[in-house]
């Protein structure tokens, strides 16, 4: 009885209590008693259920992704780690993981790992099926959980205990994951399947520019394929978007704005997904990281930049129509207007053109109506 009073007992009561927290055989004295509670800092009920001989699983995994392979970590009730490295990035690696999540933490467990290009995607799908909770995070944001620890290792077993100690500090802040839809994914492989052509383009104009004539055939004959495949993906593009009614919708609203195209909308659509989801023009603007930096501090007061924590992709789409809105969009000439009269730099002009234009594309999806010039004057 008095074993079983203290584990009901709070944490905090373990100091006062102890001489009472041994087994009746013997096993566990005082002393250690004491010490797995305050070392592993969760509830004295789950020591209990440890001392006793039942399994306590863990409720966090961090998960280190690299190309080719992962490494994944979890606690243990003594306040260290299990970990499992080099687990392959495919599906025996997968599975592998599965079988080990199985073992040692609970079906509700939360999974964080650190966005990294695309390789964390089919992992974090393939948990995130398998019905466990998945946060995908910025690496910023566990490169300065690491600064504020005063990490002085750097490996991916290391990285994958930070993130799982991330995970149990932060679990009440971290938002969940879940994936893209699949139209969107798509949009988003046929945009930055374009992007590439482009590119690839560019850098045979480039050097066809300075080419010997022996080799100039060769090269307009790369060009001449690659304009070609730039076409067909132009009509991809646009027909995936005609197909799906909630693409087509939000389209023909977004291209009402002033300063706002088709290859503009394609971009929206293809980094940010569903643009209806946004329920605050201000996440709207955050996601493509144009919300401004304030840098003041006592006496300081340093300039205001842009944070740029958000998808570079859309920041560049956005740079040209904005440009463009700046001319010819009556309500952000006049922002213009009364920026210059502030003393804004051009810079910063252009920045809140880009702003103004995603406040904007939210206003025509959150009013259903095409954009109105003289509503936005008025605002």
């Amino acid at each position: 009885m008095q074993l079983l009073r203290l584990f009901a007992c709070d944490v905090d009561c373990a100091p006062a209590l102890h001489t009472h927290s041994y087994s009746s055989n013997g096993i566990l004295g005082p002393s250690l008693a004491r010490a797995r509670i305050h070392k592993v800092g969760q509830s004295a009920v789950m020591i209990a259920r440890d001392l006793i001989g039942e399994t306590v699983m863990s409720s966090f995994v961090g998960v280190d992704v690299a190309k080719n392979t992962f490494d994944i970590a979890t606690h243990l009730p003594n306040g260290k780690h299990k970990t499992k490295a080099k687990l392959a990035n495919d599906a025996k690696g997968f599975n592998e993981f599965e079988a080990w999540l199985q073992k040692q933490v609970e079906p509700s467990a939360l999974i964080v790992m650190e966005a990294t290009s695309v390789y964390h995607l089919e992992l974090a799908e393939f948990v995130y099926n398998k019905g466990y909770r998945v946060c995908v995070v910025n690496p910023a944001t566990t490169h300065a959980y690491a600064g504020s620890e005063l990490r002085r290792i750097k490996t991916d077993k290391s990285d994958a205990k930070l993130i799982a100690d991330f995970a149990r500090e932060k679990a009440e802040k971290l938002q969940l994951w879940a994936p893209e839809p699949l139209k969107y994914r798509q949009l988003k492989a046929l945009v930055r399947r374009l992007d590439d052509l482009q590119e690839m383009e560019r850098m045979e104009l480039n050097r066809l520019e300075v080419s010997d004539e022996k080799v100039k055939g060769s090269i307009n004959s790369v060009l001449r394929h690659i304009e070609k495949e730039i076409a067909q993906t132009h009509k991809a593009i646009k027909k995936h978007i005609d197909d799906d009614p909630d693409m087509r919708e939000m389209r023909d609203l977004i291209v009402t704005i002033d300063g706002i195209g088709q290859k503009t909308l394609e971009r929206l659509l293809a980094e940010l997904g569903d643009l209806r989801k946004y329920d605050d023009p201000r996440k709207l603007v955050a996601a493509a990281g144009l919300n401004p930096k304030l840098q003041d501090s006592g006496l300081l007061k340093g300039r205001t930049v842009i944070s740029k924590i958000g998808s570079a992709r859309v920041r560049a789409g956005l740079y040209m129509p904005g440009l463009v809105a700046l001319q010819h969009n009556k309500a952000i000439m006049a922002m213009k207007d009364r920026l210059k009269a502030n003393g804004k730099a051009p810079k910063q002009i252009i920045c809140a053109a880009m702003r103004k234009l995603l406040h904007f594309v939210y206003g025509v999806l959150k009013s259903g109506q095409p954009y109105d010039p003289k509503l936005a004057l008025a605002r």
